[in-house]
């Protein structure tokens, strides 16, 4: 009848539930129990008492079916206690070993005994290890939903502890339920089990495996770990937990994968845009707070250890997510976050890919040549910096290319500081200070990659730079067009600034290789500019290549009220090298010292370079011969500030004769004869108490005492030639003493002539400057000139004013090209052109003409080559 419950048929007492289920069809599994309802226990047989075989049982109905299989399924899920206990002991082993190590009370914490084990049964069936990991991240998906977090956090330690326990290639059946069940704890909203999950992944990723996965898939963990790394809890401590678990997970992704070429390859872009950004926002943060507890630290050991094991191909793919990251957060500016993130990219990778760093920042200063000033200065100073650790390694195949890119920065960063703008449509203002900041770190950054080379690099690279500077005459293309003279000007002393830098640390033992002539020859041609800055850097430039032994320091005060010994300077006896040195240069360093002198706008730090040249010559190349030379000097130095005909102010008259008396001093101490030293001694004794502007204390001071009116000077305080002679008569320098009754004269060469010029008018002045009077027409006779001595008499006394009508014509000469124009210029330059034309056709007539013929007759005239007109078909 309707609502009652089916009648089963009966059965016979030896039927089991073995039996019963064995009765059902083949594929159908018994149904279950609805929620709630249970079997009742069977009763149990007395000891040695057993069930007689079962007999199948006869087929039932469809309803009676699905109720039996519905009681075996509650039973297959029922605990030990249950009502079923005995049914429970059918279930398969390892579901049984597994079920036992969950305690009643999840504070209990796992049953060690159980688990114990729980490992040797899968240890000796490993082929249960991907049953047993199913079950138990089942187990744990069914507590995690019941929010019975003690039971999760007991299955992931049995897992663990599986794990652990594994040989490695049997480890594979375990890994895949153990990374789902990862993932599903990192999905949840709970940070203690984001933490759990990851200290969980980072002890399997301890485990060294050899079997290869080539299934695995690691982009889960990168982002979520990324994300973690990020984190804004509101607790402040359970925020720094959660970056500290973030960044371990990342560091344990790293080592997992970092050496295995099958796995996920996490040096691809896409993974190094998430894992270094994260890194660097937690390595950021310890750089702002300062505080111990930050998750920096553990940054830090991550960071380091990712730099560590990347390989050649894979640190361009490592830099570039740094360099974004410091452009979208500007984080260039001062000595702060950049500088301090690239030393530790530097000390981390392996030095022979430190150059790979460097041409990663070169370009990215070229790419950032339209960012604002301050920019550029902090990536120029990261570069700085990041040479400066490089020392150990090597620059590698680019070191041109390293100076060549912070050229060009100074060349437009001039042309910013003249615009005022730092783009080419105008609309990003720059200050003069800004641009100024800049060109000192990058002359800077230049010295520090300069003493990363060794010293023959060192050679070639200020050749380099000496290629770079707009040599007198010869303007190469640094400059912008619109920079126009004070742009070159300026180019000009920050090229020899940075010169500067890289002969600052200069060493070499040989003075023919660190001064070659096409280094020496363009360098001294600066010391006859007339902007004062060039010439004290060009003395500077000298006295740093030539002081091997590092006594400028030492000569950082010209005194003579000082004993030379306390100095204690270093001295040696000139080398063979350093002879044939002075031999092949010493006339040409002479005469540049001599007509230095002469600059009406020297100051007080040109006379005393002056004078640090000059003893640091004594000093490195002093021999008997470049004595007698160097008193010969300073004798035509004395006369020079005595004579009438230079225009030289009463500052610079006295400079020159402290420079003579501080110079002989020191002289006088180093070892001539003492008849030098003492008649040296009372000159100066006698100018301490009567002329007291005549001393380099007097003068090189804040404040220089100087005599009003036109500067006198008696006899008696200066030092005579014959004296000195005579002081030398009788020693080592006897054999060179007849040299000092010849006075010093300088010969004045074409090369300084044109190192005065100013621009570039100048230049195209020389062109212009032929005989405007020739005329292509009529042939010109070769004129000569008699040589009498009234013209010699009258070349030796008019020659300085001979010098200033040359000097004022170049300089109308050089107003004239600037001021007046185009076409008038390029009308000239065009005559000046047919003419000269017209001369070299002159030439070539003379030079095919055939010789006179034997007959008296002249043969025809032959078509000259060049004359001859070929037909098109002939002409490729």
């Amino acid at each position: 009848m309707p609502g009652t419950l089916p009648r089963f048929p009966s059965m016979p007492r030896v039927a089991t539930m073995p039996a019963l289920l064995s009765s059902l069809p083949r594929g159908v599994s018994p149904p279950s129990l609805p929620r709630g309802f249970t079997m009742p226990s069977l009763p149990s047989l007395p000891r040695g008492v057993t069930l007689p075989r079962a007999v199948a049982m006869p087929a039932v109905s469809q309803a009676p079916r699905r109720l039996l299989q519905d009681c075996c399924s509650v039973l297959d899920h029922q605990a030990p206690g249950g009502l079923c206990g005995c049914c429970w002991a059918l279930r398969p082993r390892y579901k049984r070993l597994v079920d036992n190590i969950f305690p009643e009370d999840p504070e209990d914490g796992l049953v060690k005994a159980n688990m114990e084990k729980l490992t040797f049964f899968a240890l000796s069936a490993p082929e249960k290890l991907d049953r047993i990991a199913a079950y138990l991240s089942e187990r744990l998906t069914r507590e995690l939903n019941r929010h019975r977090y003690g039971y999760v956090c007991i299955a992931m330690e049995a897992l663990e502890q599986l794990l652990l326990a594994c040989h490695c290639q049997s480890i594979n059946l375990l890994v895949e339920s153990f990374l789902s069940t990862l993932r599903l704890l990192l999905e949840t909203d709970k940070p203690h089990l984001h933490i759990l999950a990851t200290n969980s992944f980072v002890k399997f990723a301890n485990i060294e495996e050899d079997t290869p996965s080539y299934h695995r898939s690691y982009d889960f963990f990168v982002s979520r770990f990324s994300e973690m790394c990020h984190s804004d809890h509101e607790d402040p401590d359970t925020q720094n937990k959660i970056r500290v678990s973030g960044i371990r997970g990342l560091q344990g992704v790293v080592r997992k994968t970092v050496d295995d070429e099958l796995q996920v390859n996490i040096w691809e872009p896409r993974h190094m845009e998430q894992i270094v950004p994260a890194l660097l926002v937690n390595l950021q943060q310890h750089t702002l707070s300062g505080s111990s507890g930050s998750p920096a630290e553990q940054t830090e050991v991550c960071f380091r250890e990712l730099l560590g094991r990347a390989a050649y191909g894979h640190i361009n793919n490592a830099i570039r997510p740094v360099l974004m990251h410091l452009d979208s957060h500007s984080l260039w500016g001062g000595r702060g976050f950049a500088v301090r993130c690239f030393q530790i990219i530097m000390y981390s990778i392996q030095s022979q890919h430190s150059h790979l760093v460097i041409q990663q920042l070169l370009g990215h200063l070229d790419a950032n040549s339209r960012s604002p000033a301050s920019v550029r200065a902090g990536i120029v100073e990261v570069l700085s910096e990041a040479a400066v650790i490089e020392a150990t390694g090597s620059v590698g195949p680019t070191v041109l290319e390293v100076f060549n890119t912070l050229l060009r920065q100074l060349r437009q960063s001039v042309d910013y500081q003249l615009t005022g703008y730092y783009d080419n449509a105008g609309k990003h203002k720059t200050t003069s200070r800004e641009e100024e900041t800049l060109q000192d770190a990058v002359i800077m950054t230049i010295g520090s990659f300069a003493n990363t080379l060794p010293v023959y690099q060192r050679s070639e690279v200020m050749l380099f730079i000496m290629g770079k500077i707009p040599v007198p005459g010869i303007y190469p293309a640094l400059g912008s067009p619109n920079a126009g003279f004070e742009g070159s000007r300026m180019i000009q002393v920050m090229l020899l600034k940075s010169l500067l830098q890289v002969s600052d640390r200069y060493e070499s033992t040989n003075l023919l290789t660190a001064l070659p002539s096409s280094f020496l020859e363009p360098l001294l041609s600066f010391t006859l500019m007339e902007d004062p800055e060039i010439r004290l850097l060009v003395l500077s430039i000298l006295t740093s290549l030539i002081d091997r032994r590092h006594n400028t320091a030492r000569l950082a005060t010209a005194s003579v009220a000082f004993d030379v010994s306390a100095l204690e300077l270093r001295e040696d006896r000139c080398s063979r090298q350093d002879s044939l040195f002075m031999r092949k240069h010493a006339q040409r360093l002479y005469r540049h010292v001599y007509l230095a002198c002469k600059e009406e706008s020297s100051g007080r730090s040109h006379y005393h370079a002056l004078y640090t040249l000059l003893a640091v010559l004594v000093l490195e190349l002093a021999n008997e011969e470049v004595v007698v030379d160097l008193i010969r000097l300073v004798l035509a130095l004395q006369e020079l500030a005595l004579s009438n005909q230079e225009s030289l102010s009463t500052f610079n008259r006295c400079g020159v004769h402290a420079v003579s008396a501080a110079f002989l001093d020191l002289l006088s101490q180093l070892g001539p004869p003492p008849l030098l030293h003492e008649h040296i001694t009372q000159v100066i004794e006698r100018r301490q108490k009567g002329a007291p502007h005549l001393l380099p204390e007097h003068v090189f001071c804040d404040d220089p005492r100087l005599p009003d009116g036109t500067l006198t000077v008696d006899e008696g305080f200066l030092f005579v030639q014959s004296t000195i002679c005579e002081a030398l008569t009788g020693s080592s320098y006897s054999a060179h003493s007849e040299r000092l009754n010849t006075p010093y004269t300088p010969q004045l060469t074409e090369e300084d002539r044109l190192s005065r010029r100013k621009s570039i008018g100048d230049v195209i002045s020389v062109q212009m400057d032929m005989d405007a009077q020739c005329c292509p027409d009529t042939p010109q006779k070769p004129q000569t000139e008699q040589i009498t001595f009234e013209t010699l008499k009258s070349a030796i006394e008019d020659r300085g004013q001979v010098e200033e009508e040359e000097r004022r014509r170049r300089m109308q000469l050089a107003e004239h090209f600037q001021t007046a124009p185009f076409e008038e210029i390029a009308a000239q330059c065009g005559a000046r052109t047919s003419r000269l034309q017209s001369r070299l056709d002159q030439v070539f007539d003379l030079i095919i003409r055939p010789p006179p013929s034997p007959s008296g007759q002249s043969p025809p005239r032959s078509t000259p080559l060049y004359e001859m007109k070929f037909p098109d078909l002939c002409v490729y």
